[in-house]
């Protein structure tokens, strides 16, 4: 069998963009030989739908799509591909009277103008992207096709992580060939294991496996396709590319299998191919260069899908607004990205010169918009001192970024890196403002990393490193007050993005934290500023989520909360 595992990149609730999409790839497979094309999990609404799914009418057009779907397959001549299409169905449950419509994650299976076959999701995770519960109602009847002498097991996503469903179904009919669909985002330290996963259940249900998965970015999350396939001994036949849209087409020798007769048989006959095709088996990247690729598809999308024409951000001389700005010129191009200097009485030289130099290696729109006349009209009006006239400047400069962006048409991008979101180190209104952050969910280590990699990538291509040396070497400071440096009010960086990441990504209590050998007294302040955060959190643009615990999507505190760590 020559399969087609269509890698691709929908765009949610575009149901119309996304079947021509979907013509579009089965007309490539079809020229290409293939038998069978699978596209990943709700290709046709995009995902997550999220609370779309919950809406009658996004319900109905899903179905009467995948219905005329199958229609111009068979009037483009492409009736005979057996094409594998994720998408949102609807079913009813309960009984009369009670009996109420609900919807499901299901696939469907269209051949020769028909839908031949569905099969709704078994298993239903209360973790990661979002809570399916409360959305879909669970299937589980087993879907298996009938194809020229084999057969093949459908599982969408997550089924293959538990033992039981698909992957018993596939081991029990002897199957030649479990076929799994999914929207499977990306996240920093995931390992591989997709690659280990595939291997282990193609080992317990003795036959290939095929995963095709979803790449591109919608809303916070970003998908990094990474489609693969596996013999029955595990062993990797195909592996796609990251964070690239592509038609991973190979050839498989599937075994004939015996199965009973009530199965979906499809009249299609395998074709007869030449010589094997050359199937590349990509490599994982790099981490630092897999984070960055997740981070600049991440913005793209959200800028291209949303229609935005370009995106403004201030740019202060630091490390994390010259890393998204490098982030924002390879997402989108220098062309379509405006940077705004806006110097305060406070403002080193050699910060105005960082940002005029930045802009002069990416060719990004720049221009200087001095605070300081602000400032100052503000503070002949009011008696400010102290905290309340560092966080002035950083409203000025805020609202500054969102006149210019409503009188031209920008998207504002704001840069607070994660550490800072975390511990609450930026201004409500000031520097936080935005309407999205491509470092949010990156830690201040990270983003010196992150910043040394593009620049030694750009020398290794030829090309001028975008990010300035001295931006990156020089302690990082918010310039709000005469020789202020972060230090002066957070612990080392290194300290903090350790105690964090026991605090945030692990839920490391007080107690084990000091065990771990934090200061005592350094772990009460740095929680109490963390817990104490969280209503800024609550108001802060959405961001690429990299991490296991993103803030915003995968971790939520109460606002009001007296529980308080070591004092309960």
């Amino acid at each position: 069998m020559r399969l087609a595992l269509a890698q691709a990149n929908a765009t949610v609730g575009d149901l119309a963009g996304n079947a021509t999409l979907i013509m579009e790839l089965a007309q490539q497979a079809h020229q290409g030989g293939a038998d069978l094309i699978a596209f990943p999990e709700m290709f046709l609404t995009g995902y997550p739908v999220e609370d779309l799914a919950l809406r009658p009418s996004f319900q109905d057009a899903s179905i009467a799509t995948v219905d005329r779907l199958a229609g111009d397959l068979l009037a483009q001549g492409l009736g005979d591909l057996i094409t594998v299409l994720g998408y949102l169905d609807c079913i009813e449950t309960g009984s009369a009277p009670n009996l109420v419509t609900s919807p499901v994650n299901a696939v469907a299976v269209l051949h020769q103008g028909r839908i031949v076959a569905r099969y709704i999701k078994h298993h239903l995770p209360n973790y990661g992207v979002f809570d399916e519960a409360r959305y879909f109602v669970q299937g589980n009847t087993p879907t298996h096709l009938r194809i020229d002498g084999t057969t093949i097991t459908l599982a969408i996503c997550e089924d293959i992580w538990q033992t039981g469903g698909p992957v018993a179904w596939a081991r029990d009919v002897k199957s030649s060939l479990l076929l799994v669909v999914n929207a499977s985002p990306y996240e920093r330290n995931k390992t591989d294991v997709r690659r280990l996963l595939c291997r282990d259940r193609a080992k317990e249900a003795g036959c290939a496996i095929a995963y095709v998965n979803l790449v591109g970015g919608q809303d916070e999350l970003v998908f990094d396709g990474d489609s693969m396939v596996v013999d029955a001994q595990g062993g990797l036949v195909a592996r796609g590319s990251q964070f690239k849209e592509e038609l991973l087409v190979v050839d498989l020798d599937l075994p004939m299998s015996e199965v009973p007769e009530d199965f979906t048989q499809l009249a299609h006959t395998f074709h007869e191919q030449g010589s094997q095709l050359n199937v590349e088996v990509h490599d994982r990247l790099p981490e630092l260069e897999e984070i960055y690729n997740a981070l600049v598809l991440g913005l793209a999308d959200y800028v291209n899908k949303n229609t935005f024409k370009s995106v403004i951000l201030g740019l202060s001389g630091g490390i994390d607004s010259a890393l998204v700005a490098a982030i924002a010129c390879d997402a989108i191009g220098s062309e379509r990205v405006y940077g705004i200097s806006m110097p305060s009485v406070y403002s080193s030289e050699h910060s105005k010169d960082d940002a005029a130099d930045l802009a002069v290696r990416t060719g990004l729109h720049f221009r200087t918009v001095p605070i300081s006349p602000m400032v100052d009209a503000f503070m002949s009006s009011m008696e400010l001192t102290g905290l309340a006239e560092e966080n002035l400047q950083a409203r000025v400069r805020g609202t500054t970024l969102m006149a210019i962006s409503n009188q031209e048409g920008h998207l504002v991008l704001t840069t607070g890196n994660k550490s800072e979101l975390s511990v609450g180190y930026s201004t409500l209104y000031g520097d936080s403002v935005g309407g999205f952050n491509p470092i949010k969910d990156v830690p201040k280590m990270l983003v010196w990393d992150l910043a040394r990699w593009r620049n030694e990538h750009a020398r290794l291509q030829g090309t001028t490193p975008p990010i300035p040396p001295n931006s990156i070497e020089k302690p990082p400071s918010a310039e709000l007050r005469p020789d202020q440096l972060d230090a002066d009010s957070l612990p080392d960086y290194p300290v903090l993005d350790a105690l964090l990441e026991g605090y945030v990504a692990s839920d490391h209590g007080a107690e084990q934290l000091i065990a771990n050998g934090f200061d005592s007294a350094m772990v009460e302040r740095i929680l109490r500023l963390t817990d104490g955060a969280e209503y800024k959190r609550r108001q802060s643009a959405p961001g690429t989520k990299i991490s296991l615990r993103a803030f915003g999507r995968d971790r939520r505190l109460p606002i009001t909360n007296a529980w308080r760590e070591g004092n309960n």
